[in-house]
């Protein structure tokens, strides 16, 4: 299927409106190309084949009955429709009127999304003058969904096809993606993929296309290049009508999208859609995932991360942003770092507020390598999108890298990874909030806000010997922890465990060994078990018989002793560096619970059942072997 058309197989076209207003008539007519004067009440559904437009997209046309009996069929198809055409008879005003009295609140009653084509039929049988553009533009102004409005006749096959044509043209090229048809212009997302589109074809970036860039941009999307006559016309048109369109260079990023909005204004979007098409967006002005080359399929226990080279790409395009050499992107400059992505991806949770920011919002370095890093092990395709539309111009493979399965690391008693992922338990008012805080280095505060959904913050860690390690810390609200356990493979993204507690409550620290136990068994049964902490928070105000029993805990459970911080205090006790260290050993620190330790020594005691087993079998069987060699022998001298 030609990328033109958006990659669809057929469009379906759904015919309503009220009886008599020549709906099965239209659609015989432009079946059959010529004029059928009988046709039955209701047609089957109706093919239109491949060849019969220019797309190359076959169309599935459904007539409809207006029948009460039928309310609830009409309501399903209307559902399942790519474009609606809703019929008026030119004849009967009163037609007319049931538009916008009952049709098109209807559509919106049962949230039917499909652009509408409002088609007049029966236009032989109307006898006064009638101004189609004038009649029809409130109606227009009233319901945004109408694409566009045609009368016909099928009696004598006057615009029979140019309705389908139109309702085709309306879900293969839609107009809603691109343009603001109340405020005639293009939308803020289409400016900005048109935007990359000229950065991509402006190979000398000297801001302009030259006749020979605007002529390689044709070939490509359209198959045929522009004579130098049409590039001048091209040119002269633009310049007319916006004279900073066109400069000593050529053409200018304004002056390309005076274009595309001329195109469209002139009924002409199918333009607009092929270049984006050729450049890889979909209808929602995205890269389609077929344009990613995301790797292959990963297990459970493996993450993905940036390769040094896109790393290294990353701190140039920091450089070429940061227009005052600051060493801090201000959110305007990242907002024009951005401006060739469909939004920031990191306006919104998790991101906007995962890692460290100035006091005016800025971005260092190391947070916006931060912020790629988060993305990355969260959302690879959503990564190497962004990374292509801030113009890394490679495969994913170059950009990403998939990492070895914990299971292997733990094995190997080592991992490679440069990422790690932390999740932190504990129950509530137990400081989980404020030791992601203080990873960001922001002040403790005294406000305690429950935390009620999962919270991700990141950050660079300077580790052993001036070795840089990231840190991603996964809050889980303890009214979460069952809902995130319920999924099997949950903990398989999971390089290390902290279990937050307040030092100074022991029913804190009876609900942190609670859920310890909890999130330990699971990582038995799934096979995906990590390294665990036994963080004491608030050390400043801790109690002695809470800190035995920690310790005891932790004895009983094979993991290392807790570990006291104070970040009211600023006293974290390097523990970071520690989560990380505990990550770096996977095979260490890892809890057993009784149930899954009277499991391993079940298991060791049938393991060492059959090696006795296998030895006992295997001494046999070496004793009659000999044993026949021996009688073989005296056989043979007797």
């Amino acid at each position: 299927m030609p990328a033109v058309s958006g990659a669809r197989t057929s469009v379906r076209i759904v015919v309503v409106g009220d009886r008599g207003t020549g709906k099965s008539s239209l659609i015989a007519a432009a079946a059959a190309e010529t004029f059928r004067p009988e046709v039955a009440p209701v047609l089957p559904p109706t093919r239109l084949s491949a060849d019969y437009y220019p797309d190359n997209v076959p169309i599935i046309i459904i007539d409809t009955s207006t029948s009460l009996e039928n309310r609830g069929k009409l309501a399903e198809e209307l559902k399942r429709a790519d474009a609606v055409v809703l019929t008026y008879a030119c004849d009967q005003p009163l037609t007319l009127n049931r538009l916008s009295s009952f049709w098109l609140h209807e559509l919106r009653r049962l949230e039917i999304r499909a652009p509408v084509i409002v088609a007049g039929c029966k236009l032989d049988r109307r006898d006064e003058e009638y101004n189609l553009n004038v009649e029809m533009m409130p109606l227009m102004q009233q319901f945004r969904e109408i694409e566009t409005c045609i009368e016909c006749s099928a009696a004598n096959m006057l615009q029979i096809q140019e309705v389908f044509y139109y309702a085709q043209k309306a879900v293969l090229h839609p107009t809603a993606p691109l343009f603001d048809q109340e405020t005639q212009a293009l939308r803020p997302r289409c400016i900005r993929a048109l935007k990359r589109v000229f950065i991509l074809c402006d190979l000398d970036m000297d801001g302009a296309l030259n006749d020979e860039e605007l002529n390689e941009f044709q070939v490509k999307c359209f198959n045929a290049p522009l004579q130098p006559a049409e590039i001048v016309g091209v040119k002269s048109v633009v310049k007319e009508k916006l004279p900073e369109g066109v400069n000593e260079h050529g053409l200018t990023l304004t002056g390309f999208l005076f274009l595309h909005a001329l195109f469209i204004e002139k009924g002409r979007i199918e333009t607009t859609w092929t270049v984006l098409r050729k450049y890889g967006y979909n209808d929602e002005l995205k890269l389609r995932d077929d344009y990613l080359s995301i790797p292959g399929k990963k297990a459970p226990d493996q993450s993905v991360e940036l390769t040094s080279e896109a790393v290294e790409f990353l701190k140039g395009i920091f450089s070429t942003f940061d227009d005052d050499k600051d060493g801090v992107l201000r959110d305007s400059e990242l907002e024009d770092l951005f401006s060739t992505a469909p939004e920031s991806p990191w306006d919104e949770a998790p991101y906007s507020d995962a890692v460290e920011r100035t006091p005016l919002r800025g971005l260092s370095i190391s947070g916006f390598l931060s912020e790629w890093a988060l993305i990355t092990r969260l959302d690879p395709a959503q990564s190497i999108a962004n990374l292509i539309y801030i113009g890394h111009n490679c495969n994913a493979a170059s950009a990403l890298h998939i990492t070895r399965r914990r299971s292997l690391d733990r094995k190997k008693q080592q991992t490679e990874r440069s990422v790690f992922q932390c999740f932190v338990f504990g129950p509530k008012k137990a400081g989980k909030t404020a030791l992601l805080m203080s990873l960001l280095g922001r002040p403790f505060s005294e406000n305690y806000i429950p935390t009620t959904r999962e919270k991700y913050v990141v950050n660079v860690v300077n580790h052993h010997m001036g070795n840089k390690k990231t840190l991603i810390l996964r809050e889980i609200p303890e009214d979460g922890v069952k809902k995130l356990l319920s999924n099997k493979e949950s903990l398989a993204d999971c390089d290390a465990a902290v279990f937050v507690y307040d030092s100074s409550s022991e029913s804190s620290l009876k609900g942190a060994k609670e859920l310890l136990t909890y999130v330990a068994r699971q990582g038995e049964e799934s096979g995906y078990g990590m390294p665990c902490l036994l963080i004491a928070a608030k050390n400043d105000q801790s109690s002695s018989i809470a800190s035995e029993e920690s310790v005891k805990i932790c004895l009983d459970m094979g993991i290392d002793t807790p570990i006291p911080i104070s970040v009211k205090e600023r006293d974290v006790n390097d523990v970071f560096s520690r989560i990380i260290n505990a990550a770096e050993h996977p095979h260490l620190s890892v809890p057993e619970t009784d149930i899954g330790r009277s499991q391993k020594r079940y298991r060791q005691l049938v393991n060492r059942a059959l090696m006795c087993l296998s030895v006992g079998a295997a001494a046999t069987f070496v004793g009659l072997a000999a044993y026949r060699a021996y009688a073989a022998r005296k056989n043979t001298s007797s």
